[in-house]
């Protein structure tokens, strides 16, 4: 028997190790069993034909692990495509991720739009509200208005009258003082006069006032022992701490020493000015205790006419009084 040739072997080789192995345990067959020439001549044709199939599926193997391996750079290609795909999901995931939250925020920014929108639109009614209650005050001033142009021209009017009535008057005015003007010449004349007759009667009074003053030094000695008082010195005018005293003289009054102290007034009435007399009485009786320390005073007040209320009010106090007329 022949021996295998090598390019049948090689082409043995390359098949897959199924198909090898049926060839190899065939071959293994042929060399240990005897044949016939024409049973030689059969399987060397029938090994001819595996040959031919062997080379076939040589070749369709080459084809097949060439096109495994189109398949393999194929599989390797849409491996990287689908690694690129995940990393491209990857990527639109996190976009996504990205667009939800921005969705998110656009979503609260459209609620926020919203509620400014819901605010804006109830300002709105309230500015419509407000520019209603405007327009009813604009018909009211323009009413108001149109009330005021009329009162505007009847005072336009009086103005008119008054600016004469205001010539006529600064006319009138300027009369009046011009006799105004002579009117103070002849006051300032008359207060010169009166004050020339308020000195001459302030120097009748004084004399009157010395006169009754110089009467009372005469007959007072009589009048006062009607009040139980004896004199016993003569009455005089003396200046005591700074006060002028009109009456003054000590006196026996029921045994005991006392001073008299007494004040003028030509007439004893209850107006302001005359009505100072019972001060001024009580301020003389005070600088004849600071002279002579805590002595027994009898005031005493000589005078040419009292009234009722002006006596009830002396003798309120304890003060004598001599009308003229008693001596």
């Amino acid at each position: 028997m022949h021996p295998i040739p090598l390019d049948l072997y090689e082409e043995i080789e390359s098949l897959d190790p199924k198909t090898k192995s049926i060839f190899l345990k065939l071959l293994d067959y042929l060399t240990k069993e005897r044949v016939s020439k024409d049973d030689f001549q059969g399987i060397t044709e029938k090994v001819d034909k595996l040959a031919d199939i062997v080379a076939e599926l040589a070749e369709a193997q080459r084809k097949t692990e060439q096109k495994v391996a189109e398949l393999a750079e194929a599989q390797r290609k849409t491996e990287q495509k689908v690694a690129e795909l995940a990393e491209a999901q990857r990527k639109t995931e996190q976009k996504v991720a990205e667009l939800a939250e921005a969705q998110r925020k656009t979503e609260q920014k459209v609620a926020e739009l919203a509620e400014a929108q819901r605010k804006t639109e109830q300002k709105v009614a309230e500015l419509a509200e407000a520019q209603k209650r405007t327009d009813e005050e604009l018909k009211s001033l323009s009413k108001t208005v149109d009330e005021l142009s009329k009162t505007v021209d009847e005072l336009s009017k009086t103005v008119a009258e008054l600016s004469k009535t205001v010539d006529e008057l600064s006319k009138a005015v300027a009369e009046l003082a011009e006799a105004q003007k002579r009117t103070e010449g002849e006051v300032r004349t008359l207060a010169e006069e009166l004050k020339r007759t308020r000195q001459d009667l302030g120097g009748l009074s004084l004399s009157f006032s010395y006169a009754l003053e110089n009467e009372a030094y005469r007959m007072l000695p009589q009048v006062l022992k009607k009040y139980g008082l004896e004199l016993e010195d003569k009455l005089i005018r003396r200046e005591i701490a700074g006060e002028e005293i009109n009456f003054f003289a000590t006196a026996k009054k029921e045994g005991k020493t006392v001073y008299i102290v007494g004040e003028t007034k030509l007439r004893l009435d209850d107006t302001k000015k005359r009505d100072d007399v019972f001060k001024q009485l009580e301020k003389k009786i005070s600088a004849v205790k600071k002279t002579y320390g805590d002595v027994e005073v009898v005031p005493l007040i000589v005078t040419h006419f009292a009234k009722e209320r002006m006596l009830k009010r002396a003798k309120e106090k304890g003060i004598i009084v001599v009308q003229s007329f008693e001596w």
